[in-house]
């Protein structure tokens, strides 16, 4: 989580870590409240609660820090009064400060498109573009990025704050429901070396069938998905699922049964997935 984020005030955990953090914590003052709890419960689940919250500090600390337009991107995103542009009817669904990938999944991207030398990137669900700000920091000077978002709003807050980087150029924004996007691209005949998805949970599964039965995905492409693990609720009883959730978890076994990719989720913040085609 970005260490904005973590800071602020009112932040409400959304990975699976940060619940777990959360709840050792209430657990903690629930031992402490009560009368003649053995000592050596206490002393458990304080050294449980202090592993657990001490990771997302000391990962940002040995994590290369963000640009200053990426931090200037998260200030301003957190600045911004999201539950009323939702209520004056100037976005076209709830969004929250929570929602951006902040600064280890950013790095972690960035990271990925050095390592593949991707030249060409699809996002998914941009939010005010940390993580297309991100990836596009590694991109060549050459290199594109074409990011889909359905809020007309959020998409010009983005474009406005790509402005202020010499990277944001190669950044181009397609505002319209994902799925109608990746379709016209398709007819264009554009491919991508890199996708990254992180838009409409129920919609995962049509993403990734139109990227793997298309040459949308270039041959030797990778797909990352974010949100994979989706607050710990696709390992937890079906009961315990969120619409989302459940969407999640699904999507997860429908990429782990299909034999045409190999994949790994990695415990990045709230899940990341990596999917590459075999040939």
């Amino acid at each position: 989580m970005n260490d904005t984020l973590v800071i602020k005030k009112g932040a409400r955990p959304v990975t699976p870590l940060g619940i777990v953090v959360e709840q050792l914590q209430k657990a903690a003052e629930i031992v402490k409240e009560t009368a003649n709890s053995p000592a050596n419960l206490a002393a458990s689940v304080e050294k449980a609660h202090d592993l657990a919250a001490g990771i997302d500090e000391y990962l940002n600390k040995h994590t290369t820090p963000e640009s200053k337009e990426q931090a200037s991107l998260v200030r301003k995103t957190c600045a911004e009064d999201w539950s009323k542009r939702f209520s004056d009817g100037e976005t076209v669904r709830k969004l929250e400060m929570e929602m951006l990938s902040g600064h280890i999944e950013g790095q972690t991207l960035k990271m990925f498109v050095y390592m593949s030398g991707a030249k060409r990137i699809l996002e998914v669900g941009m939010f005010t573009g940390y993580s297309a700000l991100a990836m596009a920091e590694a991109l060549p000077d050459d290199g594109r990025l074409v990011a889909c978002e359905v809020d007309e709003y959020v998409a010009e807050f983005a474009k406005e704050c790509f402005k202020a980087s010499p990277h944001g150029q190669k950044i181009s924004v397609e505002v319209a429901p994902a799925l109608s996007t990746l379709r016209k691209l398709v007819d264009a005949g554009e491919s991508f070396d890199l996708v990254f998805i992180d838009a409409d949970k129920k919609e995962y599964v049509d993403y990734y069938n139109l990227l793997i039965e298309t040459d949308l995905l270039a041959a030797n492409g990778f797909i990352c998905v974010d949100n994979t693990l989706y607050q710990g609720e696709v390992y937890l009883p079906t009961e315990q699922r969120s619409a989302n959730g459940s969407a999640i978890a699904q999507f997860n076994r429908i990429v782990a049964e299909d034999p045409r990719v190999e994949q790994v989720i990695l415990p990045v913040r709230d899940g990341l997935t990596i999917i590459r085609r075999k040939n």
